[in-house]
């Protein structure tokens, strides 16, 4: 009987610890005080996007979902929510429970949309867990327009106040912003028109309803291997993998240097244990040899930060702006 009970012991006890090795997709993390985090749990987790689907930023978003999805053990929903230069899908995020499961696409103009006057929002609202890519502007007409080179191109507005139309990702957009400073640097006047994100203002283009778009490369890349579109000047530091051919303004002596970036965050007040497991997740994800093979393939510069990096640049970049752009004479009433 003793040698009965002995064996069942030794059963019940292997079975209990094969139970407890088996995992499943939630992690599992201890916070400052020692309380233990089950996230996520099985459940999906959802990124919105404040742009319209297949601009940088949508493109961005969904890359790094699917490499997300293998880190993070979890499903992954990408979705889509426009309007107000970005701020109503920014608003969506900012009101979410902070809990983890709604994570928000963050550009460039998330810094900027207070100074702007969109919205009382700003980066302040957010913790960042990572940045994933930064993006030059550039400056892109018809392949057929008159103007062959940037210096044209230049000459004409100059002759032309308010001729050429200049389509951007939205007002008070990292692209806008980018036209605008062409105009402070060079003397001219463009009449700025502004779309739910690039690849409308991209459409609008090749449909010859406006005469250039201030987006990024990556952005009018399939038109330009086409033939249907030409760049004439990038906006960057340095110039861009996807037209290396073409000068920077400042290589043509135009001091303009306009860079947007990407990143993500989750509403200010989330756990930190969970945060701390999404900055894991992410770095995983965004360091990942597929990641970068396919922000290179779209034109874009893989450019991680950690999520205490990119809260402490996302603040350096929010004071910018809120003295650059009243001094630009974009902020709306």
């Amino acid at each position: 009987m003793k040698r009965f009970l002995t064996l069942a012991f030794v059963i019940i006890t292997a079975f209990a610890v094969i139970s407890c090795s088996k995992t499943d997709n939630s992690r599992v993390s201890s916070g400052s005080k020692g309380a233990a985090v089950d996230f996520p749990a099985g459940r999906q987790v959802t990124i919105v996007v404040p742009y319209s689907a297949g601009g940088a930023s949508d493109m961005t978003a969904r890359i790094f979902a699917s490499e997300l999805e293998k880190s993070l053990g979890t499903k992954i929903l990408v979705t889509n929510v426009t309007g107000a230069s970005g701020a109503v899908g920014l608003e969506k995020v900012r009101s979410s429970k902070p809990d983890g499961y709604t994570i928000g696409y963050m550009p460039v103009e998330s810094t900027m949309l207070r100074a702007l006057g969109f919205t009382d929002l700003s980066t302040d609202d957010y913790r960042f867990i990572a940045r994933a890519m930064t993006i030059p502007a550039a400056i892109t007409v018809k392949a057929d327009s008159p103007w062959n080179t940037f210096d044209d191109f230049i000459a004409y507005a100059k002759e032309n106040p308010g001729d050429i139309q200049v389509g951007n990702s939205g007002t008070g957009s990292i692209w806008q912003i980018a036209a605008v400073t062409v105009e402070k640097k060079t003397g001219v006047s463009f009449t700025h028109v502004p779309f739910d994100g690039a690849a409308p203002a991209v459409a609008a283009l090749l449909g010859g309803n406006i005469q250039a778009v201030a987006v990024s490369p990556s952005e009018v890349k399939n038109s330009v291997d086409s033939g249907d579109l030409k760049v004439l000047a990038v906006l960057g530091e340095e110039r861009s993998s996807v037209v290396p051919d073409v000068e920077t303004a400042t290589e043509m002596g135009v001091d303009v240097v306009i860079q947007g970036w990407g990143g993500f965050a989750v509403p200010k007040g989330t756990p930190e244990n969970v945060v701390k497991i999404l900055e894991e997740a992410a770095k995983t994800a965004i360091n990942t040899d597929a990641m970068k093979k396919m922000l290179a393939s779209k034109g874009f510069e893989h450019s991680y930060l950690s999520g205490e990096e990119m809260d402490n640049k996302a603040a350096a970049e929010l004071k910018y702006f809120s003295e650059l752009i009243p001094s630009l004479g974009i902020v709306q009433n």
